[in-house]
């Protein structure tokens, strides 16, 4: 489908949310209303079915066996590699490696090529916006190596200071690492633009898309990112699968960071030789129902249209806000003009936990605490917030019902 034409001449909500099993569930005795998808998106049947049908159908290890079977589940999966290469916009599939998700891709780049660039006095620079996952890995690695994490500061709005941002480039930063889509304050980063400024001090860039894919269209190419990552079930498909993209260039600086089989041309006891491109990085057997689901689950956003999904979503998020702005002492975590569907917040001295915890017993799903993005939490000096975040498949009457759920809740705390 061209990105640039598709159009969903009518949004059926309905339709999608009748194709979501977990979406009839009934807890604590009332409709379940899901507004957790920043931590995981529910499933629709056919990436469930696409699970069920590889283990009753298909079931065999990969790139191994002449038999049947095998040279299916071969093909299922390479074929997978090959969805997420068009979703991406990338030059080859081979610019796509598996991994079990955004975290094991980062760590990826860290250990495959950023180790052996890094020396004592050099600088990754990263942002005060980013999930511990970006942030923890290249913290090890600094430490490892005498190396300085540099962060760029969040304004009182939740955004980046762009025209301030070249100013911690150095001679000596090594990777640029942010993350596109911001899972607290909803932020979306000007990537295009901080990937070219970056490039311009030829600094490498590595993009944390796990909260962007599921909610817009993202070409690689035309971001021109070095790496670029997302994990598989924020967008609908399984736990466990991810994708870490590299620009060829950069799949052939990398060296593996973990060995065994599935990875290698020969074997000797004096040398072993690696095979090229992608599967140098997937060793042992992979998770291949997780990669073919994952095809599936892209399948089946872009047959809706991603940019129909940010259409629902952005005029969800402008709802839910509006209503939002109605409670008292309300105070809203990441203002931003250019959002995601995410709403982050904290009202008066409530402990978010408390509003939680009694939404959860009207069936409402939310998430509360740091959202593993503590630095963020300190630098605007609360312990957490209360996190609405959308789907493809919410809807104004979940936001109305939850509206009068933190009502109710907040009488009770008061």
């Amino acid at each position: 489908m061209n990105k640039e034409a598709e159009l969903t001449l009518h949004y059926d909500v309905e339709k999608f949310r009748s194709q979501f099993p977990v979406l009839s569930r009934v807890v604590n005795g009332k409709q379940l209303v899901y507004f957790d998808n920043g931590a995981t998106t529910q499933k629709p049947s056919l990436v469930i079915d696409s699970i069920v049908n590889y283990y009753s159908s298909y079931n065999a290890n990969i790139h191994r066996g002449v038999h049947t079977l095998s040279q299916e589940a071969s093909a299922a999966y390479e074929n997978a590699r090959k969805k997420v290469q068009n979703h991406l916009g990338a030059t080859s599939d081979q610019e796509v490696i598996f991994t079990r998700g955004t975290t094991e891709s980062v760590n990826l780049v860290a250990h495959s090529w950023l180790r052996d660039r890094l020396n004592a006095g050099d600088e990754v620079l990263i942002t005060g916006m980013e999930h511990h996952s970006n942030i923890l890995p290249w913290q090890v690695l600094c430490e490892e190596k005498g190396a300085v994490l540099r962060v760029v500061p969040v304004t009182d709005s939740g955004e980046i200071e762009f025209s301030s941002l070249s100013e911690y480039f150095t001679p000596k930063t090594k990777l640029f690492a942010f993350t596109h889509v911001s899972n607290t304050l909803g932020t979306i980063n000007p990537a295009k633009e901080m990937i070219s400024l970056a490039h311009a001090h030829n600094i490498p860039v590595f993009v944390d898309g796990a909260q962007a894919v599921p909610h817009m269209w993202v070409d690689v190419q035309d971001l021109d990112c070095d790496f670029y990552a997302f994990s598989g079930h924020k967008v609908y498909a399984p736990t466990g699968i991810g994708i870490l993209y590299a620009k060829s260039a950069r799949i052939n600086e990398m060296i593996p960071y973990q060995s065994g089989g599935g990875i290698i041309k020969t074997v000797k006891f004096e040398k072993t030789e690696y095979i090229d491109g992608a599967l140098k990085f997937e060793a042992g057997t992979p998770n291949i129902e997780g990669a073919i689901a994952l095809g599936v689950a892209l399948d089946y956003v872009s047959a809706i249209g991603m940019k129909s999904i940010a259409a629902h979503e952005h005029e969800l998020l402008i709802y839910a806000t509006e209503q939002l702005k109605k409670i008292n002492d309300i105070r809203f975590i990441g203002t931003s003009p250019h959002k995601a569907g995410v709403i982050s917040f904290i009202v008066g001295n409530i402990h978010p936990f408390d509003l939680g915890t009694i939404l959860d017993q009207q069936a409402i799903a939310v998430r509360t605490g740091h959202h593993c993005t503590q630095p963020l939490m300190q630098r605007f000096g609360i312990p957490g917030t209360v996190r609405v975040s959308f789907g493809l498949y919410n809807t104004k009457l979940e936001i109305d019902l939850f509206m009068r759920a933190l009502e109710k809740a907040l009488k009770m705390l008061s």
